[in-house]
């Protein structure tokens, strides 16, 4: 969303310029409402505020407004509404609405279900950067949904997705360095982005540390008794990384 927001020395200063119909200050009080900070946090007061800025085609609080309509806060859950409004921020160019637009349409809420349509605005938002577009168009790139499959493709994006700290980019970008889609293989480098991944709670990325962990264990001890010159133990050869 916008970041280029003119900053206000208070709330009341701020409520001055938003009555008075600016409606950069009308979409800052509204996110002041919406999050409690400086101000009693009210939700519907939220939506008014993003309304009056919205209407006047203030793209962050379009976008913000669509966010109320797709969750239900502060007004009743209308996914037609939250897409009529992620629209609208999307096509002045704002990577969220670009991204929870293509969400709508991947997932047929609000839009009839339309895969290139949400690839098409994932693709929007991840060339502005926006992580979780990026991690979504690596998925579809990965699968061959709706496009060429094409593994480099999706470590691309995957990559670019977790230097920004996406968790699950990071532990599929560990998976491809794992077996070896997209990139050389590079056991070294999987274990890195999964435990990247594993520090945020990423539960696939902390399961393949484990089965990594486990094995290599189990490969030290192999060794050990090898040297000397007692028989293996039997090692869990059957333990795979989940994709």
């Amino acid at each position: 969303m916008q970041t280029n927001r003119r900053i206000w020395q208070s709330i009341d200063e701020m409520r001055a310029a938003a009555q008075e119909g600016e409606a950069a200050a009308q979409c800052s009080l509204a996110i002041c409402y919406q999050t409690g900070q400086g101000i009693k946090q009210d939700y519907a007061e939220a939506v008014k505020w993003f309304r009056k800025a919205a209407d006047q085609n203030d793209a962050a609080a379009q976008c913000y407004l669509g966010f109320c309509y797709q969750i239900g806060q502060g007004v009743p859950q209308e996914f037609g509404q939250a897409a009529k409004w992620f629209r609208e921020a999307a096509e002045q160019g704002d990577p969220a609405a670009q991204f929870n637009l293509g969400v709508l349409y991947e997932t047929g809420q609000g839009v009839p279900q339309n895969y290139p349509e949400a690839v098409k605005w994932y693709h929007e938002a991840a060339e502005q950067g926006e992580p979780q577009a990026q991690f979504n168009l690596g998925v579809f790139y990965e699968t061959g949904q709706c496009v060429p499959q094409n593994a480099e493709e999706a470590v691309k994006w995957y990559r670019l997705a977790a230097e920004q700290e996406c968790a699950p980019a990071q532990c599929n970008l560990g998976l491809c360095y794992e077996t070896g889609r997209g990139v050389p293989q590079n056991l070294r480098e999987a274990v890195k982005w999964f435990c990247r991944a594993a520090r945020q709670g990423d539960k696939t990325a902390q399961h393949n540390l484990g089965v990594y962990y486990a094995n290599l264990e189990a490969a030290e001890r192999a060794t050990a008794e090898a040297a000397e010159g007692a028989p293996p133990s039997e090692a869990e050869s059957d333990a795979t990384l989940k994709t």
